[in-house]
């Protein structure tokens, strides 16, 4: 069982807190100094960790209505995966990305290796549509604009557009998709869309995930803005993917939703949907791999690498774990003794 403590402890979290405290540009001189890589995807592929959960007032996990509320162990969860070797980087909220940014200010301070150098940072452009809201498919941008983010050097950014044909303020919400795309393209920045169908039930939205569906809209939302040249579209899993790789060019991305508390169905989701269409290039997937049930964080994260980067099976992938189960845990706890 992973244990948050024992890889970020309190001690680090406090010390975190406390740069807030005394230094706060702390975190975009530490995003000045991230060693970037050569190119978005060296080899075509990616496998990016989604972490921006909180801000949209999603925090159930399993039981548990509150488990993306508790920031300690979020925070641990996500560095733990970027420790990992085959993932690609993170997207995540400013608040996580200044999070994140302050550690590896401190991490690099302490003699130890940044966890970001080389690492993709996408910011999530987050949404107004607050989960259980009146207005929750009135959804314009509540975060960064596309400038803040040229200015701390992050690597792209990602918007979700959430459909509902019989919802009036869905259009609201595409306009605002389309500034953004448009926005973005202009100053050379990946937008990573996650584009929706969604429709309305007891227990809130659910999203269609209908071969059908998700081709008409993936359709629909590769033509927003005024360029597709730097977009990518996360959609997720469905019977019949191949219909869904095909019914666009543009490079894709399989989202995981809600933690299956065990990453076995999941894997074999994204090797199923690599094998679909040459477009489909990886995975950016948040619940799935931060919250497995009993297993490591990191072990899932190099499992689903493994499937993207380097071909694996799902056996292969799933027997990963084992040797990567526990590996480092004590690699940002030493620094701070």
């Amino acid at each position: 069982m992973f244990s948050a403590q024992q890889f970020l402890p309190t001690a680090v979290l406090d010390k975190l807190t406390d740069t807030r405290v005394r230094d706060p540009e702390f975190a975009w001189r530490s995003a000045r100094r991230r060693v970037h890589r050569d190119g978005i995807a060296p080899d075509g592929k990616l496998n990016l960790l989604a972490a921006d959960h909180p801000a949209r007032r999603v925090t159930k996990v399993g039981d548990n209505a509150l488990a993306m509320c508790d920031r300690h162990e979020y925070l641990a969860r996500i560095l733990r995966v970027l420790a990992a070797e085959r993932v690609d980087g993170v997207m995540a909220t400013m608040d996580i990305l200044e999070d994140l940014l302050i550690v590896d200010g401190l991490l690099r301070e302490a003699g130890g290796v940044p966890l970001l150098d080389g690492k993709l940072a996408i910011a999530s452009l987050n949404r107004g549509g607050l989960a259980g809201s009146a207005w929750e498919l009135d959804d314009p941008v509540t975060g960064p604009s596309a400038a803040v983010c040229q200015e701390c050097k992050l690597d792209g950014v990602k918007l979700l557009l959430r459909v509902d044909d019989t919802e009036p303020a869905s259009l609201k919400t595409l306009l605002a998709c389309a500034r953004a795309i448009s926005e973005s393209a202009a100053r050379g920045l990946p937008m990573f869309l996650e584009p929706l169908p969604v429709a309305r039930t007891e227990k809130g939205y659910t999203v269609v995930k209908t071969a059908e569906a998700l081709a008409r809209l993936a359709g629909v939302a590769s033509a927003l803005g005024d360029s597709s040249r730097h977009l990518w579209l996360k959609l997720p899993y469905c019977d019949g993917y191949d219909t869904v790789a095909r019914s666009t060019t543009l490079p894709i991305l399989l989202l995981g939703g809600e933690s299956a508390g065990d990453a076995a169905p999941f894997l074999g989701q994204l090797r199923s949907a690599l094998a679909a269409g040459g477009n489909v290039r990886g995975a950016l997937v948040g619940r799935n791999v931060l919250y497995p049930g009993a297993e490591d964080p990191l072990a899932v994260a190099e499992a689903a690498g493994g499937i993207i980067h380097d071909g694996w099976t799902v056996d292969e992938a799933i027997r990963s774990c084992e040797a990567n189960r526990g590996r480092d845990m004590d690699s940002i706890a030493r620094l701070f003794q």
